[in-house]
This record gives structure tokens, sequence and C-alpha cells, in this order.
């Protein structure tokens, strides 16, 4: 026993009078354990392109599915997309609940939930795409799968989200993972834009004359051929919708076998020292933290700025601007422009601070929203401001991303005995931005019904127009101007993150030095 103590004493007293040079080769050693390879920052990135690629597929073209493919009356629809994006947002925290309980396996603590709820959502994702020859159950149809979709879309997307705590412990490496993520994220939107927007062009949904539409296009045509292209029918409509949905399932399942497959995760950098908590506990939790509310709070207003516009830019196209044939083109452009400027807005940040990227990158969307509404319409100045406005919701993909590990950090400094509540966080955040899905398209899809919008026709009434004008310009402007005020008092800036890194790699060290005294006391008492 005294040989035990002697041996505790001796380790704790060389532990204690480290040498500079030890600390600054303990820091490294550190540092190297937590650096990413390229390839395994790739196959992380690879991960988040399914859900881009659905949901911007999702965003962009259910609703004119819906209105004209399925032939849903507008009120029913919008019912359809508020109650879909509701339960979705329901189940994130849930999802985020039961993974923050989740013990480790052999293919770590997120994972099994990746691969499990992949098959599943590609089967309902497909289905969603059907028109059922069902006229009185297809309703329910495209409620139950929307929700069914949604919900294993989260059990995949809310341990993804919170796999950036578990792939390193080094700040500066998850803000490089994150920005690949971002970039590959923004291609699956360019990838979900071109994929949907191009197939479905190719048959594009047939259209009514209407009104003065009557005297000026021929009558030879039958209610189900498209007056610009009479060959094309809604069969083919419906066809090339399903064709669609069957490429974007294959890249769905294909990107989660390379996430699974090329990220390992990192047990050491999740370490859980708190015992479970219940649910509501972790809804108090979570937005009892300042910095997190405000930053949930002020990207909420901002989503939902660009979440209006996403929803019924298409329906801008068609019908307020007259380019049925073009929008699915104007769209990619859009999408394109984010992808290529995600390295300029990651430059941006790191030499100027988030706060500032938040301020620059938001606001510069606001001169071409209102542009594209009073300016008179024209193809070429169309895709110009299409341009520009991608490159700001560049931006708004990767800000929110890079800023919430921040926010994370700060809760362990605060809270050092409370650890291990990554997917809880993020999980809330998901929640937020679906929410405000929900509400952005169930609105504007009633406001719609409301404005007297036609089923498939040619041209809508100028209350429509109206509408759609409001609902992507002046009300995401209003969003964002509430978002940015709210980001004023968001108090985590350059020299906050820096000094919660500090004191964090100083926790790590105490770990460190604490397991090799445990370490080495139990060696001293076997012997």
């Amino acid at each position: 026993m005294a040989r035990g103590e002697g041996g505790e004493q001796s380790s704790n007293a060389s532990l204690l009078h480290k040498s500079p040079s030890d600390e600054v080769k303990s820091v490294a050693k550190r540092e190297r354990s937590g650096r990413l390879s390229i390839c395994s920052k790739l196959c992380y990135a690879i991960g988040g392109a399914p859900y881009q690629i659905t949901g911007c597929a999702i965003g962009f073209f259910l609703q004119i599915y819906l209105l004209d493919v399925a032939q849903v009356d507008p009120f029913y629809a919008s019912i359809i997309l508020f109650v879909g994006r509701a339960w979705d947002a329901i189940t994130d925290p849930t999802v985020g609940f039961l993974v923050s309980r989740s013990p480790w396996t052999r293919f770590g603590k997120m994972m099994p939930w990746i691969a499990l709820s992949t098959p599943l959502a590609v089967v309902c994702y497909f289905l969603i795409w059907y028109v059922p020859s069902i006229d009185q159950g297809k309703i329910i149809w495209y409620l139950v799968f929307y929700c069914l979709f949604q919900s294993l879309q989260t059990c995949f997307h809310v341990p993804y989200s919170a796999l950036t705590m578990f792939i390193s412990s080094e700040q500066k490496e998850r803000d490089s993972a994150t920005a690949y993520r971002m970039t590959v994220e923004v291609l699956g939107t360019v990838i979900g834009t071109g994929i949907q927007g191009q197939i479905v062009g190719l048959a594009s949904a047939p259209c009514i004359p209407v009104g003065d539409d009557l005297n000026a296009t021929s009558q030879d045509y039958g209610p189900e051929v498209n007056i610009s292209q009479p060959h094309i029918s809604v069969e083919h409509t419906k066809q090339a919708y399903m064709i669609a949905s069957g490429v974007i399932c294959a890249i769905y399942v294909l990107c989660a076998i390379v996430l699974f497959f090329g990220v390992k995760e990192r047990k050491d950098t999740s370490r859980v020292r708190t015992e479970p908590m219940s649910f509501f506990q972790g809804i108090r939790m979570v937005m009892g933290h300042g910095p997190y509310a405000k930053l949930v709070m002020g990207f909420l207003f901002t989503s939902l700025a660009f979440m209006l516009l996403e929803g019924n830019f298409a329906l801008f196209c068609c019908y307020t601007l007259g380019f049925r044939d073009d929008f699915q083109n104007i769209l990619l452009v859009i999408m394109l422009s984010a992808s290529l400027t995600i390295p300029f807005w990651q430059w941006f940040l790191t030499r100027f601070g988030k706060k500032t990227a938040v301020y620059v990158g938001t606001t510069s969307v606001i001169p071409f929203l209102i542009t594209v509404v009073l300016v008179k319409s024209n193809l070429i100045v169309t895709y110009i401001i299409s341009f520009a406005a991608g490159v700001s919701i560049a931006a708004a993909f990767l800000l929110p991303w890079s800023m919430l590990p921040d926010v994370v950090d700060d809760f362990k400094v605060q809270n050092p005995e409370s650890q291990g509540h990554e997917a809880i966080f993020y999980s809330f955040y998901v929640f937020f931005t679906k929410f405000a899905s929900g509400v952005s398209l169930g609105i504007s899809t009633l406001s719609l019904d409301f404005a007297g919008y036609i089923t498939r026709g040619c041209t809508q009434p100028e209350n429509v127009n109206i509408t759609l004008k409001v609902l992507v310009s002046a009300a995401p402007v209003f969003l964002i101007i509430i978002g940015l005020i709210i980001f004023i008092t968001y108090p985590i800036d350059e020299e906050k993150r820096q000094g919660n890194r500090k004191l964090l790699n100083e926790q790590r060290e105490n770990e460190s030095l604490d397991s090799e005294a445990d370490s080495t006391e139990t060696d001293g008492s076997v012997v």
C-alpha cells in the first residue's frame, strides 16, 4: 500500500511540474489528434447533400406540383404543406432528445440513426411525387407520406447535424468541415434544382387558357394539353416528376453510404458526464442559454424570409414575370451562384468575423428583392438578379451552421459539468427552421387561395400577381430586417469566440491530466 501511495505522489508531482515544452507538446498532440483529413471532410460533407437535394426539390416544386399536377385545391394544399412541416418541426426536438440518450455502438452514436432511416425515407419521398388514382383519398395520401418522409429525414438530419461536434475536438477543424459541408449542400441544391427542374421542364405542367387567353388561344386543345407544347399531356408531367424523384432517391442512398463508411465518430470528444435529462429539461436548458436563443430567433426570421422566396419563386417566375418555360433555369442559376460563392463567404467570415458576415451577407439580397418586382419583366435582367441573389443565399446557408458550434462551445464553458447535449441544441435549431418553412408554405398557399389562384391557369388574376410580389419581395425584406435587429444583441463576437476556445482547450488539458493521474494511481495500486 505504501508503494502505491508513493507512486501516486510521484505521478502527481510530475504532472504538477510539467515543463512548458511538455505542455506545448501535449497541446500539439491534441491538435494533431483532432485534425481531419480532406477525405474525411469530403465524406462528411457529402452526407449533407440528401437533405438539401430533397429539401430544394420540395421547397421549389411541391407547391406548384400539388396545385397544377396533382390538382389539389389550394386550401387543402396549404393544409398539406403546413401540417407536414409542423409535424416535421415537432419531431425534431423529439429525435434530438432520443439521439442524446442513445448508447454508443460499434458504429458510433449517430451513424445507426442515419443508416436505419435512409431506406424508409427514400420510399416515402418517391411516393410523395406519385399521383394516386383515387380522388377522395388524395389529400390523405400526400399528408401521410409527406409527414412520414419528414419524420424519417429528421432521423437522418438531426444526428448528421450533431455529428459536427463528434468528428473533431478542434474548433478550426469543425469550421473547415462545416465549410466543406456547406459547399456540398449548396451543390446539393443545384443538383436538386437541376434534376427536378430540367426533367420536369421537359414536360411542364399543362395550363388552361382563362380570361383573355381564350381569345388569343386556339380552342382545338383539350383541357389536358399544354397549349405551349401541344404534344405534352398531364400524364407526361406526372411521369416526369416520378422519374426525377427516382433519380434523387438513388443519390440519397449513395450519399448515405459514403457518409456511413467515410466518417468516424470520435467518442472522446463527446464524453457524457451527466445523468440523462428529461425532454422538458432539455427544452429549458437550450432555450435558457441566452446566446443560443438569440441566434435561433435571429435565424428564424431570416430563414422564414428565404423560405418564402424559395416556396413562391417558381410561381412568381411562371405567372408574374411570364417565364413559364424558363423558371427552372432561373432557379438553377440562383443555386449555382450560391454554390460558387460559398468559399468566398468562408474566407469572409474568417477574415472579418461571423457576426459581420451575417450583416453583409443577409442585407446584400435586399436590393435585388426590391428590383425584381419593380423592373419590367425582362429575362436577361431576371437572370442577372437571380445570380446576385444567389450570393446572399450562400451566406444564409453557411452562417447558421458555422455559428451553432460556437454557441455549443459557449454553453460548455459556462456549464462544464453538463456535457453531451449537442444533439438537443442542433435539433431545436432544425425545429425552428422547419417551423418557419411550414409557416411560409402554409401562409403563402392560403394567401394565393384567397387571392383567387386558378389551378393550371395559363395566367392568373391581378390579385394573385400582387400577392406573389409581396411573398417574394416585401415580406422577405421585412423579416430580414427583424432578424438583423435581433442579431445586434447576439453576444458571441470574435474575441468571445477565441476566449471560449482557449478555455475549452484548458478544460481538455485538465481532463487529460486527470486521466493520466487516475491511470497512474491505478497502476500504483496494482503494484
